[in-house]
């Protein structure tokens, strides 16, 4: 079985001149939902989260799993980026260290990645340079 993902959503982002009500970043969670289904993406958990701190780069999530590198990506569009970040998310998943290469990532994920952070480990981690 797969280890499970998490897929943090920042609800707090909210886009240059957007004054709408709820803000971008909690609108990029619930289209996020509403295009999850359980039998597609078994494994993945979808959380809000109030911030990632990545402001200027908004609407901005994070996906994460045990033993995995975790990435942050940025400069989603809360209507229209949700079937990108799925997709990611889904190669993200079947992958053993969370390393998808950089050409077969979704286009959101090339252009919007904001950090790639190693994993939590006992020993060393070897090199994982793109």
């Amino acid at each position: 079985m797969p280890d499970p993902v998490t897929l943090y959503v920042c609800t707090a982002c909210r886009a240059e001149g957007d004054t709408a009500e709820p803000r971008a970043g909690a609108r990029l969670l619930t289209a996020l939902r509403e295009a999850v289904t359980g039998s597609e993406h078994p494994h993945l958990r979808i959380e809000g989260v109030e911030c990632l701190s990545v402001c200027k780069r908004p609407c901005t999530v994070a996906v994460a799993s045990e033993g995995r590198w975790t990435y942050v990506y940025g400069d989603l569009d809360p209507a229209e980026s949700a079937r990108a970040i799925l997709a990611g998310v889904g190669l993200y998943g079947q992958t053993p260290d969370g390393i998808v290469p950089w050409k077969a990532r979704p286009q959101e994920f090339r252009k919007g990645v904001v950090a790639r952070i190693p994993p939590l480990a006992a020993h060393p981690i070897p090199d994982a340079a793109e």
